[in-house]
């Protein structure tokens, strides 16, 4: 029996025929998992504008008003999934959206990108460092990955659904992706400010989380990129290619043993990598191997961390006793990030499912709370996370619906202006194929 039918799901929920089966238990606790996880992005969003704030305690509420516009992309699309599994009403859903908008809509954009943080209730920029107080391309991408899951949700004839989506397309409509080509180069560039022009000058090259911006940058109605920019720039930059194999298993794409699994994530919580290819890689192959080399890391555990093991295991960027790390199998420092497992579970779900049944036997005041897991803790140091981080937060409510329903998917990858912009890159995927005879050939 498929998890969705063991939990009840409302009438209407999409189904996955593909995802494993898990015993009644295992699909309760998933229930568990997503909803108190899914409490970081409603009743511990900012109180004023609704935005996701970027970090919250595992006790009280921060003492500021920063809100994270890629995190809050993450919360609308965790809040999709609330009103699917009857969390919170429609109606509710709808009015907190509008709240959020509403704040978007004041906030400073920059060739209608939106910075990396702002202040939830002023709306005004708040700097991510001295540099980068201008346009994130990548952080809007994440904001918009969840504004058009939204707006395909909220498809009904009722005026204030209607509405809800006028809103987001004029916000999409404005995005100047081609813009960020900084003069009709053969790259997206990641920031831009007013007083700091290209300073930053980072290209969005080589395989990162950057790729979902290409996709919507190809698709824009009115601003979009040429393919070249994509297959010229980010594809063919360094550190795309790799074809190096690890613990036995062959990795095409990405930086040494795959680098920290929100690479596996960010993008795909909407680009359904089932069957998605193009002329580059299988991205389905290639997200599946990066987990599997992340999860055979930490069973050969080369460094000898304590707990480290076939049901402990899960490498990404996440707060550490030293401060915010990318961890990865190339820089492990004994920390395990909840997140890099349970948002892998469509990779591994058995994997995923096994750290998900050992993080929950952890003494509950060390690793889970209000929001769910903690970002992050280390045995070896008896180090354990009292934050919880939008980015890693959301991620895992989305891609455990993504197994079990397809949810996110379905809605983000029957978006026109995605498969417009799949298209135009040369992509292929069941989704474009607008049968479901062609999406019962997806893997699961």
């Amino acid at each position: 029996m498929r998890p969705d039918e063991l939990t009840a799901p409302p009438r209407n929920l999409c189904t996955n025929a593909f995802a494993p089966s898990f015993s009644a238990a295992d699909g309760e606790l998933l229930d568990l998992v997503q909803r108190q996880t899914f409490g970081f992005f409603w009743e511990g969003a900012h109180p004023q504008s609704g935005l996701a704030r970027d970090r919250q305690k595992t006790t009280g509420d921060p003492d500021n008003d920063l809100v994270a516009i890629g995190g809050s992309g993450f919360g609308i699309m965790a809040i999709v999934v609330a009103v699917e599994r009857g969390w919170v009403s429609r109606d509710e859903a709808v009015a907190r959206l509008g709240t959020m908008l509403s704040c978007l809509e004041k906030t400073s954009r920059y060739h209608g990108m939106f910075p990396h943080f702002i202040n939830g209730r002023t709306a005004e920029t708040i700097p991510f460092s001295r540099k980068d107080d201008g346009g994130d391309v990548v952080e809007t991408a994440f904001l918009f990955q969840g504004l058009l899951c939204a707006r395909q949700y909220f498809d009904r004839a009722a005026t204030r659904e209607r509405d809800l989506c006028r809103r987001i397309d004029r916000l999409w409509r404005e995005a100047e992706w081609d813009w960020y080509r900084r003069d009709g180069g053969a790259n997206l560039y990641w920031h831009w400010s007013p007083r700091q022009g290209w300073a930053m000058n980072r290209k969005i090259t080589g395989w990162n989380e950057g790729l979902l911006a290409y996709v919507l940058a190809a698709g824009s109605p009115d601003h979009a990129i040429d393919p070249e920019v994509y297959h010229q720039g980010f594809a063919s930059g360094p550190g795309f290619r790799n074809g190096r194999s690890y613990h036995g298993i062959e990795l095409p794409l990405g930086m040494d043993r795959g680098g920290p699994l929100f690479i596996a994530h960010y993008s795909f919580c909407g680009l359904d990598p089932r069957g998605l290819m193009d002329r580059h890689a299988d991205y389905w192959k290639q997200n599946v191997r990066h987990t599997r080399i992340n999860y055979e890391h930490c069973i050969a555990n080369p460094h000898g961390y304590v707990g480290y093991g076939r049901d402990c295991w899960g490498l990404t960027s996440s707060h550490g006793p030293k401060g915010y790390v990318a961890h990865a199998p190339g820089k492990d420092t004994g920390v395990i990030t909840p997140s890099a497992a349970l948002s892998s579970f469509p990779y591994a779900p058995d994997e995923a499912m096994r750290a998900l049944r050992y993080f929950k036997t952890k003494p509950r005041h060390r690793i889970w709370g209000r929001f769910g897991f903690v970002d992050a803790f280390c045995e070896s140091r008896d180090w354990y996370a009292r934050t919880y981080l939008a980015i890693n937060q959301g991620p895992i409510v989305i891609m455990i619906e993504n197994l079990r329903t397809g949810l996110l998917w379905d809605l983000f990858m029957n978006a026109p202006e995605v498969q417009a912009g799949l298209r135009k890159l040369g992509f292929t995927s069941p989704h474009l194929s607008q049968g479901r005879d062609a999406m019962a050939m997806l893997p699961m």
